[in-house]
């Protein structure tokens, strides 16, 4: 399978020269990585031409790079990985695209790939990318209230609001969070006999 990605990634790198950044085979994938300029003639490439007949986009996620490497990461601090999978040729490709700014934009891709619409919505709403030219781009997985993006690296763990149901007012209320912030420590794992090597009786 790696001697097809191999083929597969020399086809995409002669179609499209330079506006690919990289290409590579991990975890017996294709991932190449593009200019967000040049995001939606590429995909349009890709679903469209023979060679390539990625007609199906199965996942799109953003990821934060801002604690990558221990905190050595200089690039953009978001990037939005689009999955696409090719049924007719039976291969699939990993597209990256690097965003940065704040907020981070970048196109949208709903009017090539219709099933981009959700997955752009849950980016927007747990990253906080922007995708121009997106339909109808709202929060889909947090209330309509929620302040932030909680996969951003930067995100409290316990958040910044709760909520509850107030009987008095006879509605949902949001309240600064009541939770003390604390620190995990690990479990110090001391000396345990059982699992210490012991010479097995000698058989009689």
């Amino acid at each position: 399978m790696s001697t097809y990605y191999k083929q597969l990634a020399q086809r995409i790198q002669e179609r499209f020269g330079d506006r690919i950044s990289s290409a590579g085979i991990s975890l017996g994938e294709l991932t190449i990585t593009i200019d967000k300029g040049c995001l939606l003639s590429i995909a349009e490439i890709l679903r469209d031409e023979a060679d390539f007949a990625f007609e199906q986009l199965i996942d799109l996620c953003g990821v934060d790079y801002s604690d990558y490497g221990n905190g050595r990461w200089e690039g953009p601090r978001f990037a939005v990985v689009y999955h696409l999978l090719s049924v007719t040729l039976n291969h699939r490709l990993r597209l990256k695209v690097f965003v940065d700014g704040e907020p981070p934009l970048v196109d949208s891709v709903n009017g090539i790939w219709a099933s981009a619409n959700w997955f752009e919505r849950e980016a927007f709403d747990l990253f906080g990318i922007l995708f121009s030219g997106h339909p109808d781009l709202r929060r889909i997985l947090t209330d309509y209230g929620f302040i932030g993006h909680p996969f951003r690296k930067d995100f409290p763990l316990i958040g910044t609001v709760e909520m509850r149901y107030d009987p008095e007012q006879g509605r949902v209320v949001y309240q600064p969070v009541s939770i003390e912030p604390r620190v995990n420590q690990p479990r110090v794992v001391r000396d345990d006999h059982r699992y210490v090597d012991r010479e097995l009786p000698a058989e009689k």
